[in-house]
């Protein structure tokens, strides 16, 4: 069962938030997932970005990998700058 950290979409139409989940790579985007890791708002300006990093962390040592996105939302907040 590979595992995702992705975003998974919420919010009105044209009014996007979206939630960093854990999931498996073979459940839908807004469907079933392992946990709940952060949150995403666009909207905002600048962009709010909540993480659980610890949680994250964890997930990463077993093994999930991030999407594109998720990597480019967690190198802006220096997620993998504390990992060194």
């Amino acid at each position: 069962m590979p595992v995702k950290i992705r975003l998974a979409r919420h919010g009105a139409k044209k009014r996007p938030f979206y939630r960093i989940v854990v999931a498996d790579s073979e459940s839908p985007r807004d469907g079933r997932f392992l946990e709940v890791v952060g949150t995403y708002n666009p909207l905002t300006e600048p962009a709010k970005i909540d993480l659980k990093t610890e949680r994250v962390k964890h997930w990463m040592d077993q093994g999930a990998t991030p999407t594109d996105t998720v990597k480019s939302l967690l190198k802006k907040e220096g997620f993998f700058a504390t990992l060194n």
